[in-house]
């Protein structure tokens, strides 16, 4: 449960304003079922949104843990199993042991899967360079720069967000 209201948080300024409205307008156009549609055509992949996530976040760390794919997904577990059997069915991922727990699995691409994610980010990469093909090297540069540094302090503060839920959900101990 949430413990703060708009209320308790600061104004935004007007620069953040419309940071996030640029942002809502880039989450639409990048998820809108159309483009993905595309996307998938171009790199001869026929896998839904939810398996193209799953697989890109797979892709990005090491052989994990169902669970913990939901949670740096945000999804319910359930969701991940299902997707998980779609992609292992598929030929894209394969379960392996875990070397901390032999009873527990993680999920790792197979060659396949790293052949469908490398062309999937090069379909995508190849439709973000005709879109961005004007500007200059050096605003590429920025603007890149400036996403990963947004995203990493999104992923602190969300962590410390947790952090401090956590805390506050803790059970009180007499001792």
């Amino acid at each position: 449960m949430p413990t703060e209201s708009l209320s308790d948080l600061p104004e935004a300024s007007p620069e953040v304003v419309e940071i996030e409205r640029a942002l809502t307008r880039v989450t639409y156009l990048s998820t809108r079922a159309r483009q993905h549609d595309r996307l998938m055509a171009l790199a001869g992949v026929p896998l839904d949104r939810a398996a193209v996530a799953l697989l890109r976040q797979i892709a990005d760390s090491e052989p994990l843990r169902p669970g913990e794919l939901a949670q740096r997904l945000g999804v319910e577990a359930s969701h991940v199993t299902r997707t998980v059997q779609q992609l292992q069915r598929a030929g894209y991922v394969s379960r392996v042991p875990d070397p901390d727990d032999r009873r527990a699995q993680r999920i790792q691409l197979t060659d396949a899967g790293r052949e469908a994610v490398g062309r999937i980010r090069q379909a995508g990469a190849q439709g973000m360079q005709l879109a961005l093909a004007e500007w200059r090297p050096e605003e590429l540069r920025q603007l890149a720069a400036l996403f990963h540094r947004m995203v990493d302090d999104f992923l602190a503060y969300t962590i410390e967000e947790d952090a401090g839920r956590e805390a506050d959900e803790a059970p009180l101990t007499t001792g």
